[in-house]
């Protein structure tokens, strides 16, 4: 078939046209801006990318696959519904995409991308579905020819219920994405009990509140019981962690924190349900090197290091930033400096106690404006919220010859970093920033 994605320069839409690809079927797309991504596409999967949106896109399509950010007055949307051309969201199109697969789904609040490329390290035969890109294969998506797949299963707007799953892992349930669910928590958390119920063989993180209040079969991991003698090791400068896992023995894997090793006993002990050997799996484990966007080390000199991640919620950032402090004194670097950009209004409104929290303990606090993901702008005092930080309010950053340079609204810096330990978070365009792409 001939499939055309709007706004196929999303990691999630990405994955699924590379994916066709890979399968056989012709793929195009369009996106507001050129990116990585879209240049990748077009490079090696022969994609069409159209920049920007464009009606005469579709034309000769079979079929349209949108992400969730398009709406129906898209000019590409619009076309397509007068030509008659089917027309599906991402959610729908899995049906027909994984509709009749061996799927691994890997779903849960935080640590579901982790935890999916892991798994895939694990089941190196696999074809694989990552929301982040693999830096053991270099992408979101691993093609194979047979029909197992590791998916990371969003439940942002349910399309997790459209994977079929044969097994499914889920890391931890915290409410997230309410305005889908439109503030119901128990919507919400009937959407993950829906999830489990589609798997034959379920593993969970049973020292999560509400995965251990379900009575389902199910392979439970009890990580202050079955995870012992957790460590962290520095290889050649990046962060390793050593735990021992049941009576399996002592697994090593990349990144810092006990919520590394949680990740990595989910993935180990699903893999062991599939058939997999532990003599194998802690081979295959060491060749995970983590995954681009988390606690992703794009500088590392002597006297600064640079990290890029993608926590955007303030239990995903708390986390690394605990795996940040141990990692500085470690590697002997002087303060801990943070910049973040928030991701979308809801969510910063929502939990932002939360992210006032989580920062507790970094030595300086860079803001940069809401990433508003297409959200419509609420006013919200970040100066005034933040105030015991005493933080800086910035337009953007960006890196030059090792330098991160904090800018204003006129582009002139108002800070620069040259050493110690620099991370920044946020799911927007902050990962291009930081990098000096943007």
């Amino acid at each position: 078939m001939k499939i055309h994605f709007i706004g196929i320069g999303g990691i999630g839409l990405s994955a699924l046209a590379k994916f066709l690809a890979g399968q056989g079927h012709t793929i195009s797309g369009s996106d507001m801006r050129q990116s990585e991504i879209t240049d990748d596409l077009a490079l090696n999967y022969g994609a069409k990318i159209t920049i920007p949106h464009h009606p005469d896109a579709v034309e000769g399509a079979d079929r349209v696959i949108y992400s969730a950010a398009v709406r129906p007055s898209n000019v590409e949307y619009k076309r397509a519904k007068e030509l008659g051309i089917e027309l599906l969201s991402r959610k729908e199109a899995l049906k027909f995409i994984l509709g009749d697969k061996e799927v691994y789904a890997v779903g849960g609040a935080h640590g579901k991308s982790t935890t999916s490329a892991m798994l895939a390290s694990l089941l190196p035969g696999t074809n694989a579905l990552i929301g982040a890109i693999s830096k053991e294969f270099g992408s979101n998506v691993r093609s194979a020819p047979n029909d197992r797949v590791v998916f990371e299963a969003d439940e942002s707007d349910e399309s997790f219920l459209n994977s079929h799953p044969y097994l499914a892992i889920v890391t931890n349930v915290e409410p997230e994405h309410m305005e889908y669910y439109e503030y119901d928590e128990e919507r919400f958390y009937n959407a993950y009990r829906k999830f489990l119920d589609l798997a034959k063989i379920r593993v969970l993180n049973a020292e999560d509140p509400f995965l251990a209040s379900l009575d389902i079969d199910a392979i439970r991991l009890y990580p202050s019981r079955d995870l012992k003698k957790i460590e962290y090791t520095l290889c050649e400068g990046e962060p390793h962690t050593r735990f021992e896992l049941r009576d399996l023995g002592v697994f090593e894997v990349f990144g810092f924190g006990a919520h590394i090793a949680l990740d990595a006993a989910l993935a180990i002990l699903a893999a062991m349900e599939l058939g997999e050997e532990p003599e194998a799996i802690r081979e295959r484990l060491r060749n995970y090197r983590g995954i681009k966007k988390r606690f992703d080390i794009i500088q590392n000199d002597e006297h600064c290091v640079v990290i890029d991640d993608y926590g955007h919620h303030p239990t995903e950032i708390r986390a690394t930033l605990e795996a940040l402090k141990t990692f500085r004194q470690m590697r002997g670097l002087p303060r801990l400096k943070v910049i973040w950009q928030p991701h979308k209004y809801t969510r910063t409104l929502d939990n932002l106690k939360g992210f006032v929290e989580c920062f507790e303990g970094v030595d300086e606090l860079v803001i940069l404006p809401i990433w508003s993901a297409g959200e419509i702008e609420i006013p919200i005092d970040l100066k005034g919220a933040f105030s015991r930080y005493q933080p800086i309010l910035a337009e953007r950053v960006t890196r030059e010859d090792g330098v991160v340079k904090i800018l204003d609204e006129k582009g002139h810096p108002i800070r620069e970093f040259r050493e110690g330990l620099i991370a920044a978070f946020g799911a927007g365009d902050i990962t291009y920033q930081i990098r000096g792409e943007r």
